[in-house]
């Protein structure tokens, strides 16, 4: 039996967890800031960095607890250490190579957005290499080849948003609050895709993502054509002058959009490439058309497609201490100078 402390600090998630074996979470514990950073519409990155610092040992020993072990119990440390918010990440790394110098354990440093994809694993998945990675959160938007658990080769990314940050800024547009995802797809429930909205798709042969033109034609499609007015520029109408159903018709036209983009990424994917499965993770896989359409295309490419269980979509440390384990086992270990960075495999 092996046990591995995973740390996760990366945005505004302060995560701990203890892992058996890569697969068997006796804890996960998440600390979310969402109250935090609501009032700004988004994450202030020195808030979440302020946040992380007074929260990080208090999750860390609930996770202890919550797995009934003792410290001197676990066989490792993992961390993310990339790519994120600098600030937020510092913490974690701080943190971990603290408890690794003085328990004498080792530590391994672990990917964000790769350690996304390890998240199946958590509910009992079975991956065949090579596979085909689908990150889709709120900060990034990747496509990966996967040859390994954690050896990766970035087919396609965002250009600019990522799809969840897209959709924060939809529900922002549509008055709805922040976190953006949920309402967005709360709101399309009640709505259906009448609007017409469109399908950014990149020049050339990679099949990256682009989010920013989408969101502009939200903007424009509810408020109207922009115009100068006293050196200002204005918007002929508010988001208050729509009706409720209004309202949820634009949400269920932008989401159409968004995952009809994410889709055409995916399948351009498989048309390009030899894989064996589908492995996806990150937090706009709790999306309720996004789950519906990857179904649907698995069944149309007679292939599987693995997706992570809602508790394992939004950022959290079982998945760091997932693939952890996998390096762990795999003699990866990383020296006391290691640091973050905000870059990573896909950034």
């Amino acid at each position: 039996m092996t046990l591995i402390l995973g740390i996760e600090s990366s945005c505004d998630e302060t995560a701990a967890s203890v892992v058996e074996n890569g697969r068997i979470v006796h804890s996960n514990i998440v600390a979310s800031q969402d109250a935090l950073h609501i009032e700004y519409g988004g994450v202030v990155p020195e808030i979440a960095s302020r946040a992380h610092l007074e929260r990080i040992l208090p999750v860390v020993s609930q996770s202890i607890e919550k797995a009934n072990i003792d410290l001197k119990d676990i066989d490792a440390i993992a961390v993310g250490n990339r790519p994120g918010l600098i600030g937020s990440l510092l913490v974690g790394v701080a943190a971990a190579k603290t408890l690794a110098w003085s328990l004498e354990k080792p530590l391994i440093t672990v990917d964000h957005v790769i350690a996304h994809l390890w998240a199946p694993f958590l509910s009992g998945c079975e991956v065949e290499y090579p596979a085909l990675g689908v990150v889709v959160s709120g900060g990034h938007t990747s496509l990966l080849l996967l040859h390994d658990a954690n050896t990766v080769t970035c087919l396609g990314k965002t250009i600019d948003d990522a799809a969840g940050e897209a959709f924060d800024k939809a529900a922002s547009i549509l008055g709805l609050g922040w976190p953006g995802g949920a309402l967005i797809d709360k709101a399309a429930a009640s709505g259906s895709p009448v609007y017409r909205l469109p399908r950014p798709k990149t020049k050339g042969d990679r099949p990256d993502f682009s989010f920013s033109g989408l969101k502009t034609a939200l903007l424009y499609g509810v408020r109207g054509n922009p115009f100068r007015k006293d050196g200002k520029i204005v918007f002929p109408k508010t988001v208050s002058d729509l009706e409720t159903k209004d309202i949820c018709n634009w949400a269920a036209s932008f989401q159409h959009a968004a995952v009809d983009s994410i889709m055409n990424g995916i399948q351009h994917a498989l048309e390009h490439n030899v894989v064996r499965c589908v492995v996806a993770g990150g937090g706009v896989l709790a999306n309720s058309l996004l789950r519906k359409q990857l179904e649907t295309l698995a069944s149309r490419y007679n292939i599987q497609i693995h997706l992570p269980d809602f508790e394992y979509c939004v950022d959290n440390a079982a998945m760091i201490a997932g693939l952890g384990y996998h390096l762990f086992k795999n003699g990866h270990r990383d020296q006391l100078n290691v640091t973050a960075s905000p870059k990573g495999i896909a950034s």
